[in-house]
C-alpha cells in the first residue's frame, strides 16, 4: 500500500502527541476526575495511578512498534492502525474539551486535545487522499 511522506509523518506525530496528552493526564491525574478513565485504569490496576500509566506506556510503545513495522513500509496493517488513530484521537479532541466545559473548570487533556484533533484532521486529509490514490 503507498503511503505518502505526509501521512507516514502525520501518522508518527501522532503517537508523539498523544504521549504529551497522557502526559498532561497523567500531572492532572485524569484517572481520578474523569469517568471513563477510572473505569479503564480500574480494568488494569487496582491502583488508577498504575493502570493509567500502563495503559498510556503500553498506548505509546503499541504505537511506534506500529508505526516502525507497519506504517513506515506501508504494509496492508497500516490502514487499519492509521484509522484507528484517526477515531480514537479526533474522539479524544473532542471529549476533552467539552468535559472541561460541562465540568466549567480545566480538566486534565483539555491543553493538548485541540492538537490532538488537528493532527488526526491532517492525518485523515492525507491518509483519505492516499486512499483515493490507491484505488486505481
Amino acid at each position: 500500500m503507498f503511503l505518502s511522506q505526509n501521512t507516514k509523518r502525520l501518522a508518527l506525530l501522532i503517537v508523539f502527541v498523544q504521549a504529551t496528552h497522557s502526559t498532561e493526564e497523567y500531572i492532572g491525574r485524569l484517572w481520578e476526575n474523569f469517568p471513563p478513565a477510572t473505569y479503564l485504569c480500574g480494568l488494569v490496576s487496582d491502583d488508577l495511578e498504575r493502570g493509567f500509566l500502563i495503559i498510556n506506556t503500553g498506548l505509546f510503545v503499541i504505537g511506534i512498534l506500529s508505526w516502525l513495522i507497519w506504517v513506515r513500509n506501508g504494509y496492508t496493517l497500516a490502514k487499519a492502525i492509521i484509522s484507528f488513530w484517526i477515531i480514537v484521537e479526533i474522539l479524544n479532541g473532542i471529549v476533552h474539551p467539552l468535559w472541561a466545559l460541562v465540568q466549567k473548570s480545566y480538566q486534565p487533556g483539555v491543553i493538548t486535545a485541540p492538537f490532538l484533533l488537528a493532527n488526526a484532521l491532517f492525518l485523515w486529509y492525507y491518509f483519505r487522499n492516499d486512499l483515493l490514490m490507491n484505488s486505481d
